[in-house]
């Protein structure tokens, strides 16, 4: 194989697993590739709702061979969607869904935007949509995106003309699109982000149709007769790879949500319907007569001339020969009066000069984190492997005002190192910005304009070296990182954050108490810092006791732990609440958990968190103890149900066999378990045996996508869900045992629900199934698959698409209660079921 392919695939890679750590350090090829790039003026917008709805085969294209600055708006991080990966939900899926955008731009070769969107979930009409979200605060978003990046060209992955055929948040995203088109340009709009930018129209607006929103193929081909088609399959000999390669490399970022996939090449189409703006002078350029060349700015023409000739007689062998004439062009373009353009090209021709001089700039701290106004002492490394005349003036740090003067030659691949030592001078903590305060169901609360729409939080913690290159002032900011090495991972770079002296974290998320008897909570007490001591306290609503009243700690060494327990006592009637933790160091209040999000393909990530926990006091009955559970796509099901006194065990497929499962009162299946694990297929017999010598077997929902779920009598999954969490149930047989025994369940135990009642319920199943629950959204047909249970042999079988998985983890008294008659359904159910219609009669 070509040993170019390889290696530029290997870079790909690479950089997709650890782009955010590692430098990026440019071969002659990218330099180019940059240069390139940099003689274009053109920008496009690709506006979507989620991660991974963007069209990354087009980002592509548009960004590696149009040369196009493009960007993806999404208009939410992913917030409510599913983690195949891992536990994290929510918020914190939100951060890794957006550091996954992140780690796909940078090898597709996009730039990532956000709104204040809080993804609350599947939406099923942008109506509904639009009740959660803040239409006017979205929108204002989308024109500030349009404003500030400045795109000629808008192209929208959804059809906003066919609301209700989609997800809400799909169709909304384009609706949002269309409306902002003109709205960015009318200064009588949003008034106040004009003090910050300026107006701005782009010229055309586009909808990438695709065959998905076609019947057939037939439909699909007569569509797009007429549209603009581009070509997005076309080779990159620069990179060895094919557009569509590197959009699949691209795209396989998306991990979380299982996008890991096989690359394709070869000539392959997308379309573009024209929908607002300037017509198109060449039907399938999106560019056409728009002025892309340097000279659509004043004064821009000189400098062009200088950046053509570069690009026309670029040295792959020696790029330094042409950091006189790039130093020029800085110069030039830093005397652009267009600001937005002067600077985007002051940026890139940073980046370009930095890379010809082989030039090497870092800041590592000793550790990975700091505390507000502590002293850290910073390691720097310079070299110069050109030779180009540089010298370091003077460093400073984003703390001072006042530079350190340094005078410095930096000779032809001579190392320098130094250190200084600095003072944090700020009482901010390193956070995702969105998540600094709590957040509603639809949106998340941040007052700066400036910050709105940026897909990270600024880094705190930077220095600015002032250079100067051939009598040129220049000045190239890095920010502190940490480097170290693992003998078993090699090198590593983290970000350097600022966090608080202590940090604290209940083992448990939500504490149930089925009883009056009090629990032990275990509390972890973390060190920012060496040598702290305090006191550390719970607080309990009214009604709610604790002992003791707090807890001394003492710990040594930063990063170390120590784990103190109070006892928590509930009261005797239902209710609950909130636990909140709170630290105390010389006055000086802590309330914050600290969360790492560590995984392989994307940075290091670090979340602070109120400390807290839900504790709910629940009488709740249950029958049989010993439940066996087979981990699906991951959940926190067995953790919620040893919360209420359940001894959980988890199945290793593999170990399966007939009498392997003989011990367990009850076996659960976790979510999706049939679309991850294969082996399940060859289990299956096991399973369907062990029901029908007397086991109650629970399937939680799968994906209705090519799986078979291997049920007893027919059943038929579907995409049926419901997303309103308010919705009404109704119980279809209320004497049931399964609503009857041992706890009774009413219509108040499906209050209090949240995101969505269910998913992926089975629409069509046969006569042996009894449906238990009955419900819908607003204006659809009621659904009746949600909870179905059918008697196999002497035991039951229950499948079930409502979402437990979510329910539980969030404390919801009435889903515990109904999961805990699931667990405990009698073997002789007809009889329990007649002596039921006997009780009412």
């Amino acid at each position: 194989m070509n040993k170019s392919f390889l290696f530029t695939l290997s870079f790909f890679l690479i950089s997709g697993f650890f782009f955010a750590q590692k430098p990026a350090k440019l071969s002659s090829n990218q330099l180019y590739e940059k240069i390139q790039k940099l003689n274009f003026l053109g920008t496009a917008l690709y506006i979507a709702a989620h991660p991974d709805d963007e069209n990354t085969r087009l980002i592509s294209y548009l960004a590696n061979h149009v040369k196009a600055r493009t960007g993806y708006l999404s208009i939410t991080r992913g917030d409510g969607g599913q983690n195949l990966i891992g536990p994290e939900i929510r918020e914190l899926l939100g951060v890794i869904r957006t550091q996954e955008l992140l780690a796909a731009r940078n090898i597709d070769g996009g730039e990532q935007f956000f709104t204040r969107a809080n993804d609350f979930g599947y939406s099923k009409h942008p109506d509904e949509t639009l009740q959660i979200w803040d239409k006017e605060k979205v929108l204002s978003d989308v024109v500030w995106a349009i404003r500030t990046f400045k795109p000629d060209v808008i192209i929208n992955r959804f059809n906003h003309k066919t609301p209700g055929s989609t997800h809400g948040h799909h169709t909304t995203s384009a609706m949002l699109s269309v409306e902002a088109f003109e709205l960015a340009a009318d200064e009588n709009q949003f008034k106040d982000q004009l003090q910050f930018t300026e107006t701005w129209q782009p010229k055309r607006l586009f909808f990438n149709t695709s065959s998905w929103f076609y019947r057939n193929s037939d439909d699909f081909e007569n569509a797009t007769k007429e549209l603009s088609k581009l070509d997005v399959g076309i080779y990159y000999p620069l990179k060895g790879l094919s557009n569509n390669e590197i959009a699949a490399i691209a795209s396989s970022q998306h991990l979380c949500q299982g996008f890991g996939r096989l690359s394709t090449r070869g000539s392959e189409n997308e379309y573009l319907e024209f929908l607002k703006g300037d017509s198109l002078k060449v039907k399938n350029d999106v560019f056409s007569g728009i002025n892309t060349t340097w000279s659509r700015v004043k004064d821009g023409e000189e400098i062009g001339k200088i950046l053509y000739e570069i690009e026309h007689k670029f040295d792959f062998v020696n790029p330094s020969k042409h950091l006189p004439k790039l130093l020029e062009a800085y110069q030039k373009v830093q005397l652009l009066e267009d600001e937005h353009w002067r600077k985007i090209k002051e940026k890139q021709l940073l980046e370009i000069i930095e890379a010809c001089l082989g030039l090497y700039l870092e800041v590592s701290a000793e550790s990975a984190s700091g505390n507000p106004n502590e002293k850290i002492t910073v390691n720097f490394e310079l070299i110069n492997r050109s030779n180009f005349p540089v010298q370091l003036t003077a460093i400073k740090s984003s703390f001072d005002s006042s530079p350190i003067y340094k005078g410095i030659e930096l000779p032809n691949n001579e190392k320098i190192n130094f250190k200084e030592v600095i003072i944090l001078k700020t009482n901010k903590y390193s956070a995702p910005y969105w998540l600094k305060d709590t957040p509603s169901i639809g949106m998340y609360h941040v007052d700066n304009q400036q910050i709105i729409g940026n897909p990270t939080t600024p880094s705190e913690v930077s220095f600015e070296f002032n250079l100067v290159i051939n009598y040129t002032s220049i000045t190239i900011t890095k920010n502190v990182v940490r480097r170290y090495a693992e003998s078993d991972k090699g090198e590593i770079y983290e970000p350097f954050e600022i966090l608080p002296k202590v940090t604290t974290k209940l083992t448990e998320k939500v504490l149930i108490f089925s009883d009056s008897i009090p629990k032990k909570v275990a509390l972890e007490i973390r060190s920012g810092t060496n040598y702290i001591n305090g006191n550390v306290s719970l607080q309990v609503p009214q009604n709610w006791k604790i002992e003791p009243q707090n807890h001394h700690f003492d710990i040594q060494q930063k990063n170390d732990k120590q784990v103190v327990e109070f006892l928590v006592f509930p009261p005797k009637n239902q209710e609950e609440g909130m636990l909140k933790v709170l630290a105390t160091i010389n006055e000086e209040q802590f309330d914050k958990e600290l969360i790492e999000i560590n995984y392989n393909h994307i940075p290091k990530q670090t979340v602070l968190l109120n400390s807290e926990a839900k504790i709910v006091r629940l009488n709740i009955e249950k029958s049989g103890n010993f439940i066996g559970y087979i981990k699906g796509a991951g959940d926190a099901i067995p953790e919620s149900l040893r919360q209420i006194g359940y001894q959980v065990e988890e199945i290793i497929p593999s170990e399966i066999n007939e009498v392997s499962l003989e011990k367990y009162n009850a076996i659960i299946l976790g979510i999706r378990a049939y679309n991850v694990i294969d082996e399940l297929k060859f289990k299956q017999k096991y399973l369907l045996e062990y029901v029908e010598k007397g086991g109650n077997l629970i399937v939680q929902y799968n994906t209705n996508r090519g799986v078979d779920v291997g049920a007893p009598f027919s059943l038929q999954l579907s995409s049926n869900r419901v997303t309103d969490e308010l919705s009404e149930v109704v119980l279809l047989d209320e004497t049931h045992p399964i609503l009857n025994f041992p706890n009774k369940i009413t219509q108040e135990d499906f209050k209090g629900w949240t995101q969505e009642r269910g998913l992926y319920f089975p629409n069509s199943w046969s006569q042996e199934y009894k449906a238990i629950l009955s419900m819908k959204d607003k204006g659809e047909s009621p659904k009746d698959g949600s909870l179905l249970v059918a008697k196999y042999g002497k035991g039951n079988y229950v499948y079930t698409g409502l979402s437990f998985f979510r329910e539980l983890p969030a404390g919801v008294s009435g889903a515990y209660k109904l999961f805990a008659n699931m667990l405990s359904l009698p073997k002789n159910l007809e009889e329990k079921i007649e002596e039921k219609i006997e009780e009412k009669n």
